[in-house]
């Protein structure tokens, strides 16, 4: 046995178990700028002080990790998985920059944040919440126990499995840094995560343009004839035939209002649907690149939105 593997710094499985642990509240110091990284720092703290003996090294170690990031907070056990193990091994004297590390928490955090939401908060949660309430309406105590014993039980499974995944992935990572795998990974889920991006961003960002552009009265042969219905409801002398014929004209494509109008948000539209909002966020996005803060860009939003909607450009 060499001295080299005798003065190796190892984290036991105890020390990946307190992490995980520590996960849990990774979003208690949640903050607008840099997202999860206050509690990123607290889950990493006590694996960092036994890798690191110095106080420079461990203010270095956490500095790193400080900086931002967010993803969906279970499917970050993964990517911790992933930094123990790098960590350890440059700890333990490989050439492992900083900017690796970074790169491989921000190239995986994207892609598993677009999903875990799906999976955990849009499926998962509201099976068990249905099952739970139906027990509950049926007046049984079993429904908020069983919700919170099994809810949990999946998440601690989870978070423990996957990040003992990402640990074993990591080790293996940092056999072949010289061989590009960092970079390769990167990319890929850095492309991934646009992919992932390109789907949320018209759902999660809504801009709405009330402005008229145009107002064209409609023909009475393009109208539903809903003056007839109205004279029939007013004689009790509605049929199921006269329901059925106005159904007939909406279906078929006949329109309900006198006039039709065309807004500065249809405009956009029918240029591109979604438009707007991928230009709001390629604009950030670069903003973010030019060392604009997150802060100023949330205040910046703000302003500028209630600024429109008082000059009635959004709605």
């Amino acid at each position: 046995m060499t001295e080299e593997t005798t003065n190796r710094i190892t984290l036991t499985k105890r020390d990946r178990m307190k992490a995980n642990w520590r996960l849990t509240f990774v979003q208690a110091s949640w903050n607008y700028e840099r997202m999860h990284n206050v509690g990123w720092a607290y889950v990493l703290a006590p694996a960092i002080k036994k890798l690191y003996t110095t106080k420079e090294d461990r203010v270095a170690a956490l500095q790193r990790h400080l900086e931002f990031i967010n993803s969906h907070p279970y499917v970050e056990a993964p990517i911790l998985g992933v930094t123990l193990a790098m960590e350890e091994e440059k700890a333990n004297g490989t050439e492992i920059e900083d900017q690796a590390i970074q790169g491989v928490k921000v190239g995986m955090m994207g892609p598993l944040a677009g999903v875990g939401d799906p999976i955990f908060w849009g499926t998962l949660r509201p099976v068990l919440g249905a099952f739970a309430a139906s027990l509950a309406l049926s007046q049984s105590i079993l429904g908020p126990i069983l919700f919170f014993v099994l809810w949990n039980l999946i998440r601690v499974a989870f978070t423990w499995y996957t990040q003992e995944l990402g640990y074993r992935a990591g080790s293996e990572i940092t056999k072949d840094l010289s061989g590009g795998i960092i970079q390769k990974i990167t990319v890929g889920a850095s492309i991934l995560g646009m992919f992932v991006m390109g789907v949320l961003v018209p759902r999660w960002t809504s801009m709405n343009f009330p402005v008229k552009i145009s107002e064209v009265t409609n023909s009475a042969d393009n109208m539903v004839n809903l003056d007839g219905l109205a004279e029939a409801a007013n004689t009790n002398s509605v049929t199921a035939d006269s329901l059925r014929e106005v159904i007939n004209q909406i279906t078929s494509g006949k329109l309900i209002n006198p006039t039709s109008v065309t807004t500065l948000g249809d405009v956009f539209n029918q240029l591109l649907p979604g438009m707007m909002p991928l230009i709001l966020t390629l604009t950030c996005m670069y903003l973010l690149k030019r060392k604009v803060s997150a802060t100023t860009l949330i205040f910046a939003i703000f302003v500028v939105g209630i600024v429109l909607y008082v000059l009635g450009i959004m709605g």
